[in-house]
């Protein structure tokens, strides 16, 4: 699943549907979404469609304002850098707490990650690419021992869902995400904690960097449908 909320039935289709939609960039950020347009599209109840903007609230990636109805959020150029400076202040400290070099186990099973990770990206796969990515990096952290610091991380990389999207399609971007991830695993074998720990908020750079170029150039944002 993309995210870490469990739902039922044609609620649950709805809502990934929508969430890819938003991660993958098939839905900008500002567009509106209207709940006649998505009646259309997806054959459930107004109750239903009402259930899944709530859960993709909830997620982060969808806001909603009295009169104004829902929308795929759009992170404010404050609202990114700060999101990313909480983003990398945990991952720091979580590269900080890692017990280095770290196992074989370990080594060997970011190792798989990646190599599957490298296969979606090949095939230009965009689910697998995203879910992959996310495991590699949540794997890496939990040896830090903390499981509130994980859980932590982990909120913040789904509020950054719309500013990392904008990677998933684009090889480039992806082939220096793969070189960051040898370079973790490189560092992980290692015995300098400072070294991973700028590798790691390194790694955040391209995507809101990218991001706030895009949106502090866009028009406010246009209706879906």
């Amino acid at each position: 699943m993309l995210s870490s909320f469990d739902y039922g039935g044609k609620e649950a289709d709805t809502v990934h549907a929508l969430e890819e939609d938003i991660i993958f960039g098939r839905l900008a950020p500002g567009t509106r979404l209207v709940e006649d347009v998505l009646l259309a599209r997806f054959p459930v109840s107004r109750h239903s469609i009402r259930q899944a903007l709530y859960q993709l609230e909830r997620l982060g990636i969808v806001t909603r304002e009295r009169n104004k109805g829902a929308m795929v959020r759009r992170l404010s150029p404050e609202e990114v850098r700060q999101i990313y400076e909480v983003r990398e202040m945990l991952q720091r400290q979580a590269a900080l707490m890692i017990p280095l070099p770290a196992s074989d186990a370990l080594i060997a099973e970011l190792t798989e990650i990646h190599r599957i990770y490298s296969g979606h990206v090949d095939a230009g796969h965009l689910r697998g690419i995203h879910e992959t990515n996310d495991r590699f990096h949540l794997t890496m952290f939990s040896a830090c021992g903390n499981a509130y610091l994980v859980s932590s991380i982990e909120h913040y990389m789904r509020l950054s869902l719309p500013v990392r999207a904008n990677s998933l399609a684009d090889r480039e971007k992806l082939d220096i995400s793969r070189q960051h991830h040898l370079m973790m695993i490189e560092a992980l074998k290692r015995r300098d904690n400072w070294v991973l720990a700028q590798l790691c908020v390194d790694h955040l750079q391209p995507s809101k960097a990218f991001y706030l170029q895009e949106i502090e150039a866009a028009p406010a944002g246009s209706d879906a449908g």
